[in-house]
């Protein structure tokens, strides 16, 4: 658990405006209803029936089926059109993790969790929606949300772009943000350029010879060799990459052999990738396949590697990142208040939203200690102080209302 955090009950939602504060019964209870039943990417039809069902009730133009089940609601202002158009990105998918969490909005979905705040993204940009919609006099152009199904893979982003939900209206920019456990309650995090980092994977089998472990000259063990690739990937982080430039190697799964004295035919691993600087891609790929190649070669080995890119590094604009924290600014009051330096080596497809038009995708801090709200992303018992929902839902509208003024 995180336990490094300032207090978090002395959060001060004086800048949350009252309407918008008032919605944090009916954010929590949307929270709540999509945490209960979480849905795996590609596979989010409850949540995408539940989703339309509220556009659907407060009158919001909207489109299903998207990308399978992706969602675009369209909200246009009251004011004389000034032809912009913002974009707003929310991610709706879960985690293939078995909940050990004991409250009342448990998931009865078993060996499926929100395990990273997604259920709260949904119901942010449902308060968001809900809240321009009645309040369409506040801004001129259009409101384009997009609920994004399987960011956690295999990627919901890049087929709703192929589908076409940044055109028609063509979006100006996009902004997005996703609750985060790693900062406290009161505080958001944003920066300009790399906020998140690019994300490869790989596969690798070890074709050696097997045997008897009490004769190993009669083998070629793949445990050793498999052995000796792990230590050797290392390197390139440390040897190969600019020092100045954050990048990680990590294998995180090696498998081989049956019993103690068996020198195993086989042994497989598998292992991810992630870097900040876009002018890596393809160097990670063609060293590791090098290191691989050479190892196995001294010891008369051969290998199968399955290698891909999964997302590229999120990187903000730094004029859209500026403009988000300008709005930040004028809701969070603590005294962390607005993180520039924010970063972390996790991956996001919001990162192709961000390749296509200017935007900014920023974290909003979640993190409570004094509730037992602080366990990691991705750990079983994740949970978030559900006090931040109404922060997200003004910074999204105060955005809304200047870039569209």
């Amino acid at each position: 658990m995180i336990s490094t955090f300032p207090n978090a009950q002395s959060v001060n939602l004086s800048r949350v405006r009252l309407d918008i504060r008032s919605l944090q019964p009916q954010l929590v209870e949307w929270r709540r209803r999509l945490h209960q039943q979480p849905e795996l990417g590609f596979q989010e039809k409850l949540t995408a029936e539940f989703v339309s069902q509220k556009l659907q009730e407060w009158g919001i133009e909207h489109e299903t089926g998207i990308a399978q089940t992706g969602i675009v609601a369209t909200i246009k202002g009251g004011k004389i059109d000034s032809g912009k158009v913002l974009a707003i990105r929310a991610d709706m998918d879960a985690l293939p993790i078995q909940e050990l969490n004991e409250v009342p909005y448990k998931s009865q979905h078993d060996g499926v969790m929100h395990a990273c705040g997604h259920d709260g993204h949904t119901a942010i940009a449902l308060g968001t929606a809900y809240y321009l919609q009645s309040n369409r006099q506040n801004f001129a152009g259009t409101v384009k949300i997009i609920f994004q199904p399987a960011e956690e893979g295999p990627g919901g982003a890049k087929p709703m772009i192929e589908a076409g939900v940044l055109k028609n209206p063509d979006v100006d920019a996009i902004i997005g943000l996703h609750l985060w456990n790693n900062l406290p309650l009161g505080t958001v995090g944003v920066r300009a350029g790399a906020l998140m980092a690019a994300v490869e994977c790989f596969k690798c089998t070890i074709l050696g010879k097997g045997g008897h472990g009490a004769m190993p000259h009669q083998t070629i063990d793949s445990v050793v060799v498999a052995a000796q690739i792990v230590n050797a990937l290392q390197t390139i982080v440390s040897r190969n990459v600019d020092p100045i430039d954050s990048a990680v190697v990590t294998v995180g799964e090696l498998h081989a052999g049956t019993k103690l004295n068996i020198i195993p035919d086989t042994a497989r691993m598998s292992g991810t990738i992630r870097y900040f600087k876009p002018d890596l891609k393809g160097f990670f790929k063609k060293r590791i396949e090098q290191i691989i190649a050479g190892v196995c070669q001294s010891h008369g080995a051969s290998y199968d590697l399955e290698y891909w890119e999964l997302y590229p590094p999120t990187i903000n604009d730094a004029g859209m990142a500026e403009f988000v924290r300008s709005q930040a600014e004028q809701v969070i009051e603590t005294p962390l208040g607005v993180v520039p330096e924010c970063q972390t080596m996790g991956g996001e497809d919001m990162s192709y939203f961000l390749q296509a038009v200017p935007g900014c995708y920023f974290f909003l801090g979640s993190a409570n200690p004094s509730k037992d709200l602080a366990y990691p992303h991705h750990h079983p018992r994740f949970d978030f102080d559900e006090t931040a929902l109404p922060m997200g839902v003004e910074i999204f509208v105060r955005c809304v209302e200047k870039f569209l003024s």
